[in-house]
């Protein structure tokens, strides 16, 4: 029988307060406040489609901007991430994936390795939905491989909609990370024989 592969993390800064808790096994359920609607919508369908129970508890500096609690919400959900894989035995490792929405197609994929990289292409989004600033997508993205110790593509193919194609990178992104959590064996899988 699997172990529980669960993670959670606190950060308390001057700026930001933030606790996460994941569960890799789970049903997709989400609890979710960032004081940011557009990133709770992200972050609830991140959670949905790659089967992930998350929570997400933040309070940010957000009469400056969205840029701080943005930023901390991915590195805290990186932390939690790395600490429910674990010592990487038995998964899958990588995962990649398409998905559109409507006018935009996006592609991810992702591998479990310990290292921390990311590769984020998406040009021609609008600068807003909404409030949020759409630079903060890609920020996010690499914040979250940096403390997940992941190596992480995330590319808009095409899109118009700027909300349809942002949450195509994130339901992109839950589909690899769904593959890639997927227990395949008893083994590391890597021809080093450790990961990290």
């Amino acid at each position: 029988m699997i172990a529980s592969r669960t993670g959670s993390f606190h950060r308390k800064t001057l700026e930001t307060d933030i606790r996460v808790e994941l569960t890799l096994d789970g049903e997709g359920r989400a609890e979710v406040d960032t004081g940011i609607p557009f990133l709770d919508h992200m972050l609830i369908s991140l959670a949905r489609h790659s089967g992930m129970n998350v929570l997400v508890q933040a309070k940010g500096d957000l009469h400056i901007d969205d840029h701080h609690t943005t930023e901390d919400v991915a590195l805290v959900m990186g932390k939690a991430f790395r600490a429910a894989v674990g010592d990487r035995v038995g998964i899958a490792r990588f995962g990649y994936a398409y998905a559109p929405m409507d006018d935009s197609l996006a592609r991810a994929v992702i591998d479990i390795c310990g290292r921390p990289y990311s590769v984020y292409k998406a040009s021609g989004l609008e600068s807003h939905v909404g409030r949020f600033q759409t630079y903060l997508v890609g920020h996010f993205f690499r914040s979250f491989a940096q403390e997940a110790g992941v190596t992480l593509h995330v590319e808009l193919l095409y899109g118009h909609d700027p909300h349809h194609s942002i949450e195509a990178m994130f339901k992109a992104l839950a589909l690899a990370i769904r593959q890639a959590i997927t227990i395949h064996g008893s083994d590391v899988p890597s021809t080093k024989g450790a990961l990290d």
